[in-house]
């Protein structure tokens, strides 16, 4: 028994110190990203998150899918997907969870966490205070769990601030914006013409589920009535089957202060909600709502938009639609910039305005860095970006993958005994990037630096390599609806005559263009090479296209079908990496209407916009060539690329070799510590993490089996249940070794087995 007197003084709650290298304050995607990645670099992290469940709105309180720069697959961003650790949470939320259970999601991320033992998790509590002795530089936090009651203090040599609303950087003193700048501030067009502070707002979403029986439904008091509903300039939007993030334009307080009134925002939007649903069932507008109940509604909203803070360099609109390049490049983005109506469901205005850039865009580590605390990273939303910038970088996975580069940052400031800051310098720079891209990062057009890896020193064969002369045997047919366009890498020089089975209804005519990038690295099909008007006769026939032309530079190329409802052409059921087809089409998710018109005066491109289908659709044509095209090639697998990137950057073997293996020889033995392999986990995949079902839980490109052989033919590695992109095989000793095989099992009998990289770590003797 515990029984303590009456006490004159106030008492104080229990206090524990936790000591740690870096503190990370927040447990959104951002946070926990940031979070591993120090803990993985060696650091000892504290993690801190003001709720029960990590993911903050990609959690089972806000249900929010997470995306990043591949837009749902909606904008001309190919094998976009962030990579890294969002990437690997990504691939096992699918594999777990194909079905979008945001459940299943807060146990993947808890699982990921807790599975590092250099980190210490602690839920329900929030970081409220912080300490400095020096202006600019954080000494300690305080936090309270509300759960135990326990009073935190917290030290670090480095702090990351990933709270969303920038808590740690606010109480330290460092500058900030809320709003949006004027136009002339920075020269954007998309900016207003006088900076004002409009916000986006915040969303709070409902789940429905059909019953098989009749449900009565009574709002509560508090919800707007089904007059104060049907009044809103948005109720045409309500739809009775949606559920979700497919509310998304449930949105309230860009016009209120959306840190200190979001209580306030969360009771409005409640009303909102609960009447909406009562305008479903009971208003009569709706057909078979009988038997529909409310399965949940969120008890906190999903935020956008608050502070945002001040670094070294704010990202600013000309930076993503220009695609400016960076020297210390260590993330990307490719969402829209995607800016809302500060009242939100209150505006007659459209709920969004998304204007896309052709292709992805480099995020700078000086917009991670607080310009006026010299100890504290930002990551999530809050880093410096301008506010039209912001409507782009604010996304999840692309704060995801910003996130798990500053922690990697982190952790080499805590082991190089020096701020973050100093990794500016050229040197560390370089050594950042490459430790981020070995661990999958792909961080835009900076590839793996090879000059370490052993490959180098050996001769590498390989036992087959896709070499065809057509893309596969003919399985089904495209109705020319839409125009399509297969993507292909093309290498440099002659394109070879191209043939395809045709299947017209009428004597018709079709056209046919041959389309490259003005930017050798994007996948926008706006450049016109040559074009074909081919007379197509009734019926089945074979239509021959000989562009003519000569490709001055490697790069991917677009065979252009353009649309003609009498035509069908041939496709194949045969999946090749780093191939696709794309349509000029509507993706109304993204504002995607075939073609970006940009506003007069706005600094945004004019553009078409061609888009994929999503599995199990989404096949290539049956085209055939007059000689090999060489999409494929055994010297990608060490040119440090590791997803298509101007080329393929994949060896793919025949798919009729039985045993698909490269082989590595040196002259003299080798001792190999650890073993990095790329394998193709379908970058084009949006891979929703929530509400979205998906058709496979393994990307149908990705080696699941493989062997490692030494050169006595012994196994020293073996794996039969791959899902992951990036695998990392290491030695608990050193494998001495003159030859070493990788061997491979194709993934299907339609898709053959395919590599980006190998990077080979050790030592020669």
């Amino acid at each position: 028994m515990i029984r303590e007197e009456f006490c004159k003084q106030a008492r104080n709650n229990y206090r524990e110190d936790v000591h740690a290298d870096v503190v990370v304050a927040g447990g959104g995607l951002a946070g926990v990203c940031a979070a591993i990645n120090a803990a993985r670099a060696g650091a000892k992290v504290t993690l801190v998150q003001d709720r029960p469940v990590l993911g903050g709105n990609a959690s089972s309180e806000v249900r929010l899918w997470a995306l990043g720069a591949t837009s749902h697959m909606g904008n001309n961003n190919r094998y976009s997907r962030e990579g890294g650790l969002i990437n690997e949470i990504m691939l096992e939320n699918t594999y777990r969870n194909p079905m979008g259970n945001p459940l299943i999601l807060d146990t993947v991320l808890l699982d990921k966490v807790v599975a590092e033992k250099n980190i210490s998790l602690l839920l329900n509590t929030a970081v409220y205070q912080v300490h400095k002795s020096i202006p600019r530089r954080i000494d300690y936090c305080d936090a309270f769990c509300s759960q135990n009651s326990i009073h935190y203090r917290l030290t670090a040599g480095v702090f990351i601030d990933a709270t969303g609303d920038g808590l740690v950087a606010f109480n330290a003193g460092a500058s900030f914006r809320i709003g949006a700048e004027a136009r002339d501030e920075f020269g954007e067009g998309m900016a207003p013409s006088t900076a004002n502070k409009d916000l986006l707002g915040h969303s709070l979403f409902l789940y429905s589920k059909r019953m098989n029986h009749p449900v009565h439904y009574k709002a509560p008091d508090f919800a707007y009535t089904q007059e104060e509903i049907g009044a809103l300039p948005r109720s045409k939007n309500i739809q009775s089957g949606d559920s979700g993030c497919k509310f998304w334009w449930l949105e309230y307080g860009g016009i209120k202060d959306t840190v200190y009134e979001t209580e306030e925002i969360k009771w409005e939007l409640w009303k909102i909600v609960y009447g909406i649903w009562d305008y479903i069932k009971n208003s009569g507008r709706y057909e078979d709502v009988e038997n529909l109940t409310l399965e949940w509604v969120g008890t906190i909203p999903g935020k956008r938009e608050s502070r945002r803070f001040d670094g070294e360099y704010m990202l600013k609109q000309q930076d993503i639609v220009e695609q400016r390049e960076f020297e210390d490049a260590i993330a990307h983005g490719g969402w829209a910039i995607d800016l809302h109506p500060a009242e939100g469901i209150y505006s007659d205005k459209p709920p969004c305005s998304q204007y896309h850039a052709k292709g992805v865009y480099q995020i700078p580590f000086r917009s991670y860095l607080c310009r006026d605390i010299d100890n504290l990273l930002l990551a999530g939303r809050i880093i410096s970006a301008s506010h039209v910038a912001f409507g782009s970088s604010r996304v999840m996975v692309t704060c995801a993958n910003g996130g798990q580069a500053v922690g990697t940052a982190a952790a080499m400031s805590v082991k190089n005994g020096f701020d973050p800051k100093a990794m500016l310098d050229p040197p560390s720079m370089q050594t950042l990037q490459q430790e981020l891209n070995l661990l999958g990062q792909s961080i835009p057009g900076i590839p793996i630096d090879k000059n370490l890896c052993l490959s180098r020193q050996a001769l590498v064969s390989a036992s087959s390599s896709y070499t065809s002369t057509d893309l596969g045997p003919e399985h089904g047919w495209f109705n020319l609806t839409e125009s399509i366009a297969q993507m292909l890498p093309m290498p440099k020089g002659d394109l070879p005559v191209i043939r395809l089975k045709a299947r017209a209804k009428r004597a018709t005519k079709l056209e046919v263009h041959l389309r490259v990038s003005e930017k050798r690295q994007n996948f926008t099909p706006e450049k016109i090479l040559s074009s074909k008007s081919l007379e197509i006769a009734e019926g089945e026939t074979d239509i021959e296209l000989d562009f003519n032309a000569h490709v001055k530079q490697c790069q991917y190329g677009f065979i252009c079908f353009i649309a003609n409802k009498d035509v069908e052409l041939a496709t194949t059921d045969r999946r090749l990496s780093g191939t696709c087809t794309v349509m000029h089409k509507e993706h109304k998710a993204v504002s995607n209407t075939g073609k970006q018109v940009a506003p007069e005066n706005s600094g945004i491109d004019e553009f078409e916009i061609w888009t994929p289908a999503r599995r199990p659709g989404g096949h290539n044509l049956a085209l055939r060539f007059s000689k090999p095209l060489r999409l494929y090639d055994l010297g990608y697998l060490h040119n440090g690329y590791t997803r298509p990137w101007v080329k393929s950057n994949a060896w793919v073997a025949d798919l009729e070799d039985p045993e698909p293996a490269i082989h590595y020889q040196w002259e003299k033995p080798v001792c190999l510590t650890k073993l990095r392999l790329f394998f193709d986990c379908d970058y084009d995949h949006a891979l929703e993490t929530v509400l979205m079902e998906h058709p496979e839980h393994i990307m149908p490109f990705c080696v699941q089996r493989y062997k490692i052989l030494d050169d006595k033919g012994d196994v020293v590695y073996e794996c039969n249940e791959n899902h992951q992109g990036v695998n990392v095989v290491e030695f608990s000793t050193p494998l001495e070794t003159k030859e070493l095989t990788l061997r491979l099992a194709h993934p299907s009998d339609l898709v053959p087995a395919a590599l980006f990289e190998v990077h080979l770590e050790g030592v020669r003797e």
